[in-house]
């Protein structure tokens, strides 16, 4: 091996990223340089969707980043408003502002948004203290419990159709198995807790929060797969352009979970979705967050695959794992134990940086997270975010930059 090699070696390391949620975060923002970190993942959650980021409130952030000495080039997220999903009369004045709002960002070295076009909620688990057999914290999607939310507490209107004779059954038992200070505290969880710190939405602030959320759902009754795409599209064809103008990579993230739910549509949550998006608009700035968290809570999902056809498009990476209980549900298992190959994956990518590097391309190296994490030890008593545990993403960290460097280490790369 030259000295040369070694120097490309050097440039195609997956780029550390965490993301931070801002003062309010648990984690101190000093804290990171010194754990290898080499930029932050972050948002200005305290503005509307749907509304312009000002540049001074993005100079704000930038600066507390810089000043920690890391940098800031990927937001996540800068949310595409309901108007904008729904296509409805506000939809033009929303796209207009988040034109206006990627030209401010990029004036402040954004490089990447990541952004979703799931209706209404942003992620669903059913249990935020799944026990681990080693004894860690983590997170469960439960379709019993889901189906028992949707039937009997929310009380959705037709949600029964949506679910098999036999799964209805086994949410009704659930349910009335269920204590009322439990009912609540799963519809709490799932429409106010694992939202509001991620989409800003002020559920918490309204009494009657579950007929409110109702409300948001009656809202897309008419709107199938087809005309959420329609609506994408569009979005996409608006967009675009400006971020080719500005420089910027659009990223979108995946559906969480990847099949519909609560009666709403998912447009990305698997391969033909994926060809469908780059199908739509082949500009390379139409790119793809690739979450193995999120894609791998389908068994149909065949994600060496995935990530293998669509390398070229990946802009950023979220890294986790997860594992399926016996009747489909899953939790989330950590970094490298569970049903997915993390080791073939993170290989493609290293193989995509290379191949990147060599034609030239200057976004040849590729940015990561370790997305969400097992809570440990004394953390039980920290009020982190749900997902968000400080020990549990770290040791996710340093498994995947041990496994790595042993690809590296023992491949041509």
């Amino acid at each position: 091996m030259t000295k040369g090699d070694l120097i490309i070696m050097s440039n195609i390391r997956l780029k550390k990223t965490w993301r931070w949620f801002g003062e309010n975060d648990s984690v101190q923002i000093s804290w990171l340089k010194q754990l290898g970190i080499e930029g932050i993942v972050t948002s200005l959650h305290h503005i509307p969707s749907g509304e312009v980021w000002p540049a001074e409130e993005i100079l704000k952030r930038k600066k507390v980043v810089e000043d920690a000495g890391l940098d800031w080039e990927i937001v996540e997220s800068l949310p595409v408003s309901e108007a904008i999903k729904l296509g409805n009369e506000f939809r033009d004045q929303h796209i207009q502002n988040y034109k206006q709002s990627l030209k401010n960002l990029s004036e402040f070295g954004i490089k990447t948004i990541v952004y979703n076009f799931m209706p209404v909620l942003d992620w669903i688990r059913t249990d935020l203290h799944y026990v681990l057999p080693e004894g860690g914290e983590s997170m469960l999607f439960d379709f019993q419990t889901f189906a028992a939310f949707d039937i009997y507490i929310l009380k959705r209107p037709g949600s029964q159709k949506d679910y098999s004779p036999e799964l209805v059954l086994k949410a009704k038992k659930v349910f009335l198995e269920m204590t009322e200070t439990e009912s609540e505290e799963l519809a709490h969880n799932i429409i106010v807790k694992t939202q509001g710190f991620i989409s800003g939405l002020k559920y918490d602030s309204i009494e009657d929060y579950k007929t409110a959320f109702l409300s948001y759902l009656e809202k897309y009754k008419l709107i199938g797969k087809e005309e959420l795409r329609k609506n994408l599209a569009f979005f996409l064809g608006e967009i675009i352009p400006v971020a080719e103008e500005c420089g910027i990579n659009m990223a979108i993230h995946p559906d969480d979970p990847p099949f519909p739910v609560l009666g709403l549509p998912r447009i990305f949550s698997t391969r033909e979705d994926m060809e469908w998006l780059e199908k739509v608009n082949p500009s390379l700035r139409n790119g793809i967050t690739f979450c193995t968290g999120s894609f791998s809570a389908r068994r149909d999902n065949k994600l060496p695959e995935m990530i293998k056809k669509f390398s070229h498009r990946i802009h950023f990476a979220h890294l986790r794992n997860t594992e399926f209980l016996e009747d489909g549900s899953f939790y989330e298992s950590g970094h490298l134990k569970g049903w997915v190959d993390m080791a073939e994956l993170v290989n493609i990518l290293l193989s995509e940086m290379q191949k990147r590097n060599n034609e030239g391309r200057k976004d040849a190296q590729i940015p990561m997270r370790p997305d969400h994490g097992i809570k440990f030890f004394d953390e039980f008593n920290i009020n982190a975010f749900p997902g968000y545990p400080f020990i549990g993403r770290l040791k996710g960290l340093s498994e995947i930059a041990g496994l790595e460097e042993g690809i590296l280490k023992t491949s041509n790369l």
